[in-house]
């Protein structure tokens, strides 16, 4: 017998408990209730918080303290609109031609750190190209490479020409005609096989681009894109298998179509109506916001040399009208969940939608719920992430200043920890 299986069956045998780590908060935000507690401990052990008491508990032997007792602590925040293969600039239209998927593989791996650094413990990347965010969900489970919790969708479903037809704006000689393998749908039939082959390549979730978006090489952005047969096919499709759906919508017309098909979130919303606001609240689909992208695009517009010319009109009327849209739609109750399109915006900055979204009404508390444990609700997970409770994954982060009191401490992240493992302190 080998001197370490006879250390281990000896501690088996004696039932030595195994040390934990202590976490001392000065101040704790458990992303459910709606006032803080201060001064508690959160005892972590075998990646998940296993209790959480009043005040500084003494270690026992063995055990491990992490001192946050200056600190605000929160649960792992949660963005439901991330795209990490990539990072939005002049030469993003042509690196679809000059770049392999190994290399959007490595990027996708080096935006997902800036991104768990920065806080934010759990994505949903709604649109990859290769199965990317597939392979990288599946290397950081098995602790290949480090990373934020990854729920993908792989490859967005789109129609003909829509936002997310990977041959838009090609020479007609090389475009060809695109289908569902390539997440491009024409018809009940060909939406089926979207869903499936989505099933095929181990997607979390199904993402469709309902209706025209702002930087896809086509005129409009806002126009339907999938009929209402289309859009019912692809949400009984998904349910068979297991999958809800994301919508991209920007128009009326077409936001309204999927949200009456059942989709489970609809995504930047910019064009919302009234009619839509009741439809989603009596079909309880969440609303991802996305304002900093649209602060961002229209910023961009702005320059000449940033976006070919039949985007920058486009960004430049879309983007500022998202945050006028959240607000309206958070006064007649739609239910928020927090998104920021980063990928459109820079990855690591994805803290600044909070800003933005108190800054349109929503209170501090409720901007941390929506990227706690109401996004947690969304993914279907919050038996595992979005609070600070026992049981729960230890996801962990923890800043200087109190967020209820400047909503912008929230973009300087001192200390992460993902499944118990601290990751930046």
């Amino acid at each position: 017998m080998s001197r370490l299986v006879a250390a281990l069956l000896a501690v088996t045998l004696s039932g030595a408990a195994a040390a934990d780590t202590l976490l001392y908060a000065g101040r704790m935000i458990d992303g459910l209730a709606d006032d803080a507690r201060d001064n508690v401990t959160l005892r972590i052990r075998d990646q998940r918080i296993v209790a959480i008491d009043d005040g500084f508990v003494a270690p026992g032997e063995g055990d491990d303290v992490i001192d946050l007792r200056t600190s605000t602590v929160l649960p792992g925040l949660i963005d439901l609109h991330t795209h990490l293969i990539s990072e939005l600039g002049p030469k993003s239209y042509q690196e679809r031609f000059t770049l392999n998927d190994a290399d959007f593989a490595l990027q996708a791996q080096a935006n997902g750190m800036r991104t768990l650094r920065a806080g934010f413990t759990t994505v949903r990347d709604l649109g990859d190209t290769g199965n990317v965010t597939v392979a990288l969900r599946d290397a950081i489970r098995r602790g290949v490479v480090d990373g934020p919790r990854i729920y993908t969708a792989a490859k967005s479903l789109a129609t003909t020409g829509g936002h997310a037809d990977p041959t838009n704006g090609w020479a007609k000689r090389i475009a060809g005609d695109p289908g569902p393998a390539n997440g491009v749908v024409n018809g009940v039939a060909d939406a089926r096989k979207g869903v499936r082959q989505r099933y095929k390549d181990r997607a979390d979730w199904i993402k469709i681009t309902a209706t025209g978006g702002v930087l896809s090489l086509a005129k409009s952005g806002l126009n339907p894109q999938f009929t209402d047969e289309e859009l019912v096919a692809i949400v009984e499709t998904g349910r068979d298998y297991g999958f809800k759906v994301a919508a991209h919508a920007h128009g009326a017309d077409g936001m309204l179509r999927a949200v009456r098909a059942g989709v489970a979130t609809i995504e930047h919303g910019t064009y919302m109506t009234p009619e839509v606001m009741r439809a989603m609240r009596q079909n309880g689909t969440y609303y991802v916001p996305t304002i900093l992208a649209g602060n961002f695009v229209a910023q961009k517009a702005a320059d000449p040399d940033f976006f070919p010319a039949l985007v920058r009109p486009k960004a430049a009327t879309i983007g500022p009208q998202i945050r006028d849209t959240f607000a309206a739609a958070y006064r007649a109750g739609v239910p928020i969940a927090f998104g920021t399109d980063s990928g459109v915006s820079p990855h690591g900055m994805n803290a600044r939608e909070f800003e933005l979204m108190v800054a349109a009404g929503m209170p501090a508390m409720e901007a941390i719920q929506s990227a706690t444990s109401v996004a947690a609700v969304v993914l279907g997970a919050e038996s595992d992430i979005g609070t600070l409770a026992a049981g729960r994954y230890a996801d962990v982060i923890a800043v200087n200043e109190d967020p209820l009191a400047d909503i912008r401490a929230l973009q300087d992240v001192g200390f992460v920890m993902k499944n118990g493992r601290v990751v930046k302190r």
